[in-house]
């Protein structure tokens, strides 16, 4: 699922280095779980919980069987984003981010034209590409909350990609306290195997990993490069 701050294109180079010492049965969490392009590529015991409460719906709907619209006019997205308790949550959710520009939540009405000059539909891109994530998060355990509220098994291998610091923010919420976040971090260290996905990170903490990418986040000031890093505390 296209999600801006979406790690699809580095996750290929993390994930051996979060997965390396995973034991069997062992969980794997991600609190900042969005469009599921990072555990959709795990195995085994997962679980995935977001704060945007519309996401999670939409995806509890799709394990269940539920089906995204294939087509989608301005009109209704407009509708849909000014007066989202009238609507399905799962609906809301798809609309929100699988119909929008870049994947960003409620951040336009995605649309466009194709290299031939021929109408774009995205929302049934959206849709095609969401189902076929579907078989791989099948056994995903969904949950609608706050990484501070999550409860995380014991010894569990917890992967975060929460909203970067003085970057455009990109999700249902307006406000992210790094702060604590970071000490959020610290704390769930004594029990677990924690790895944070930022360009920077507190002292305390060391880059395991990192590599130079172009980034589109920032759309007033167009595409710009930057460092994606991983870190543990130390």
């Amino acid at each position: 699922m296209k999600y801006v701050g979406s790690k699809r294109r580095i996750i290929k180079h993390i994930l051996p280095i979060i997965l390396q010492d995973r034991e069997p049965d062992q969980w794997y969490v991600e609190p900042f779980v969005g469009g599921c392009n990072s555990i959709d590529k795990v195995t085994g015991n997962r679980i995935g919980a977001d704060i945007n409460e519309y996401l999670i719906a939409m995806w509890l709907a799709l394990q269940n069987g539920w089906q995204p619209p294939k087509t989608l006019s301005f009109d209704q997205y407009k509708d849909i984003k000014n007066n989202q308790n009238f609507y399905d949550s799962e609906l809301v959710g798809f609309v929100g981010i699988g119909c929008s520009y870049a994947g960003k939540w409620f951040g336009g009405f995605a649309r466009g034209n194709d290299s031939f000059d021929n109408p774009r539909n995205y929302v049934d891109e959206s849709r095609r590409n969401i189902l076929k994530q579907l078989p791989y998060i099948s056994d995903v355990r969904f949950y609608a909350t706050s990484y501070d509220k999550l409860y995380i098994p014991k010894n569990s291998i917890v992967y975060c990609d929460p909203p970067y610091a003085n970057s455009t923010k990109y999700g249902a919420i307006s406000s992210f306290d790094h702060d604590n976040f970071w000490d959020w971090v610290r704390y769930m260290s004594r029990w677990h195997t924690v790895y944070v996905s930022e360009y920077e990170a507190p002292t305390d903490f060391e880059c395991v990993w990192s590599k130079e990418i172009i980034s589109s986040l920032d759309l007033d000031t167009g595409n710009k490069r930057n460092t994606e890093k991983l870190f543990r505390l130390r």
